[in-house]
This record gives structure tokens, C-alpha cells and sequence, in this order.
């Protein structure tokens, strides 16, 4: 047994190749991960297996070769670019005489960094035990002591059995607390559907520009950085179309390569914009040489949420760094809307970007003539609101004549609602 070391912010990385070697990119990413934890790079250590040592996950004598290296660059802490079971993680500990963090740890930890929300910090909170009550398994000994002393002495529940209850109770606690705002967030989504507003939801990579695109469309300024997640609450704002109709736009957290499932569990209600949009505007990094791989992973994170039948359209951001790239549309064979390459940064094919809204919002509008009797004008005020109108003629016994456009299904509604009947579309 052994005391756990103290925490550091000299680190060593680790990452061992289990069957095909790595791509560059993804080490990149890591080393990028642990700068944003604000862990200094004292270096990296780099093996490949066959398979994953079921004691250490990386084999005896790249632990010595890791041992070797704390004493030689005075590193705090070692982490690994994989997910490390509890008894790896303690194995670890041992034999290093380090403090140990895996994959999972390392992005929670820069998490609890970004969460400014109350909903985001209760989020990041209840991941963290969750993760913390699976390393609870004898490997400290200070969680293995009987209470003692005067007054002290319990039933003989050691301090571990202690920890473990009142993290379960804790993590309910949490539990009860997001269940509430979820509740709020479930409301509110109901709202803007009784209200026929309809949400797109920014989805996309890590730095792909997501938050610079929403500052761009809304005229918002929601913190952004070249730095993985930058931004972890998710932000709605309402937005005005070409015609006139509004939407609410929803800025997400980003998405990364391995996202582990408990933080995907724990940011489902948040991840829920998504699932409920109306349109995902899923933001890809044009410039990046795994572009390709990044859509891939998004996409896999919402397949994961359910939301892998919401309609999509790809935005290629950051077309300034590409040589000879430049703003265009592209349309699949139907004519919808499939990409759009555009610079956030620089305002480049934003107009490219709000035709294709436009012309997906659009795409199931309908050109109806309705007459209204006076007693109607609470209906006539609600197509006024919606943008609707095209024109509009008094009849004479009070009431109105109205040309309107709008999607078929939010225009049976109104009138079903009313009892009016469409006249056939204008010639």
C-alpha cells in the first residue's frame, strides 16, 4: 500500500499503439489536450503492443522506460492517451510512484475548467464522481482506515466504505439537480415548438469554429479560442432569416476522437438541442488533413444521442486557409442544400450560408390565398408574426383576404386551429 501522490503540472504522455500505428494527428491532438489542462510537456513516451497489458495496459519494461524518464525530467504526473482501468491505474501508481491520469480524466479535468454555467458545472461535477467511484478500490490507504479516536469510533465502516456513500449520495444529489434544468430546457424546446420556432443546432469537432461562426450569425460574442473545447455551455440565440421568420440557433459543446461515454451520458440533456433540432449545421474544419475523420467522429456522437436522422448540413469553415479556396454551394441532386464552404473568421460565403437555410426552411412552403372573416384577426395577427404574408386585401364584409407562404404542416395547423380552408394556390 501506498499514499497517492500529490497532483503536478510537470507531465509525461504516453501513448501505446494497440495493432496499427497511430496516426500523427491524433498525438498531436494529445499533447494539445494536455497544454489545455494546463499541464506542462516535460515528453513523450511512445510503444506499440499487440494488445493492452491487462496489469499496466503498457507492459513492464515501458514502465521502467517511464520511470527512467520521471527521474530524469522531474515529472509530476504521467498521463496516458487511453482509457486505464481502476487496477491499472493503481498498478501504475505503484510502481511509478507518480500520479497517474487516462484519457477520460484528462478531458474531464479541462472540462471543469470551461463549465461556467450552473447546468455545465453540475455536469462536469457528476462525470467526475462517477469516473472518481470507480477508482475507489484499495489502492490508497488512506481510504482503507477504520475511523478511530474518541468519539469517533463507528460501527467499523472503514473510510472507504465512507467514501463510497457519500459519493453515491452526492452523485443523486447531482442527479436530482440536472433532472430540474433538464426539465426547464424540455420546457422551453416546447415552447418554441407550440410557437412553430424552429432550432438549428452547431455541431461539429473541437476547433472547427463553431462558436466563431455563431458569433458571425448572431452578432454574439461567445468566448472563442484556438484551443480544444474553448467553450463548453451550450448558447441559444434567435436569429432572423431573409424572409423574416426566426429561428433559435444553438451553439454545442464539441465533439473529439474516443469521447468517453460518461461524458456523453452526462451532457445528453445538453446534447438534446441537437437531438430535437430542426436542422444540424454540422461545422467541419477545411483546412484540417483529417477532416474526414473529424466528420466521422461527430457523426458517431450522434448516432450515439439519437440524433443521427435530424437533417444535416455541412459547413467547411475556414476556406482562408486554403490556397486558392473560396466560397461556393454546393446542392445534391434534388437541389437541397448539401455544403457550404465558407470563412467564419473572415465573413467569406456567410450570404452562401443564409441562402441555404433559406432554401432548406423553403423547400416544403406552400402559396396559399385565405379569407378571413372579421372575427379572425387573431389568426391574421399570428401569419403576420410567422412572415408570412405576401399580401394582404380587405373584403367587404370586415375581413381579410391574405396571400400567404409557409410550410404545409405549420399552415394546416393554423388553419385547422382557426377552421379556415385554403383557396387554391394563385395563378
Amino acid at each position: 500500500m501506498f499514499e497517492r501522490p500529490d497532483g503536478g503540472e510537470r507531465a509525461l504522455l504516453v501513448h501505446v499503439d494497440i495493432g496499427a500505428p497511430a496516426n500523427p494527428d491524433e498525438l498531436e491532438e494529445f499533447r494539445d489536450l494536455a497544454i489545455s489542462a494546463g499541464a506542462e510537456v516535460a515528453g513523450v513516451v511512445m510503444g506499440r503492443r499487440k494488445a493492452p497489458d491487462p496489469r499496466t495496459y503498457v507492459g513492464g519494461g515501458k514502465v521502467e522506460e517511464v520511470a527512467a524518464l520521471i527521474a530524469a525530467q522531474g515529472a509530476e504526473l504521467v498521463i496516458f492517451n487511453h482509457g486505464l482501468s481502476p487496477s491499472q491505474e493503481r498498478n501504475l501508481e505503484r510502481e511509478l510512484q507518480c500520479r497517474v491520469l487516462d484519457r477520460t480524466g484528462l478531458i474531464l479535468d479541462i472540462f471543469a475548467r470551461r463549465a461556467r454555467s450552473f447546468e455545465g458545472k453540475l455536469q462536469v461535477e457528476l462525470a467526475q464522481l462517477r469516473h472518481l467511484a470507480t477508482r475507489l478500490v484499495r489502492g490508497w490507504t488512506h481510504l482503507e482506515r477504520q475511523k478511530g479516536g474518541i468519539g469517533l469510533r463507528g460501527p467499523g465502516e472503514t473510510q472507504l466504505e465512507t467514501d463510497r456513500r457519500l459519493l453515491s449520495q452526492r452523485i443523486a444529489v447531482l442527479g436530482e439537480r440536472l433532472a430540474k434544468v433538464a426539465l426547464n430546457r424540455d420546457q422551453g424546446r416546447r415552447a418554441r415548438a407550440k410557437a412553430d420556432v424552429p432550432t438549428l443546432s452547431l455541431v461539429g469537432y473541437t476547433n472547427a469554429g463553431k462558436s466563431t461562426l455563431f458569433n458571425r450569425l448572431t452578432n454574439s460574442t461567445v468566448y472563442t479560442a484556438d484551443q480544444l473545447f474553448a467553450t463548453l455551455d451550450p448558447t441559444l440565440r434567435r436569429l432572423s432569416l431573409r424572409d423574416g421568420r426566426a429561428v433559435v440557433l444553438a451553439d454545442t459543446v464539441g465533439f473529439i476522437s474516443h469521447l468517453p461515454h460518461e461524458l456523453v451520458a452526462a451532457f445528453r440533456s445538453t446534447l438534446q438541442e441537437s437531438v430535437e433540432a430542426s436542422l444540424l449545421l454540422h461545422v467541419i474544419d477545411a483546412a484540417s488533413p483529417q477532416r474526414a475523420h473529424c466528420a466521422h467522429e461527430v457523426n458517431e456522437v450522434l448516432s450515439q444521442i439519437g440524433a443521427a436522422a435530424v437533417p444535416q448540413l455541412e459547413i467547411y469553415n475556414k476556406i482562408d486557409l486554403i490556397e486558392g479556396g473560396g466560397p461556393r454551394l454546393e446542392l445534391s441532386e434534388n437541389g437541397t442544400p448539401r455544403r457550404v464552404w465558407l470563412s467564419a473568421r473572415t465573413g467569406e460565403g456567410l450570404d452562401l450560408l443564409e441562402e441555404a437555410i433559406d432554401r432548406f426552411f423553403r423547400g416544403d412552403r406552400v402559396h396559399r390565398r385565405l379569407r378571413l372573416g372579421p372575427a379572425e384577426g387573431r389568426l391574421r395577427a399570428r401569419l403576420f408574426d410567422l412572415g408570412g404574408v405576401l399580401s394582404e386585401t380587405g373584403t367587404e364584409e370586415g375581413g381579410w383576404e391574405i396571400e400567404v407562404e409557409l410550410p404545409l404542416r405549420q399552415l394546416e395547423r393554423l388553419l385547422g386551429q382557426g377552421g379556415v380552408r385554403a383557396r387554391p394556390e394563385p395563378s
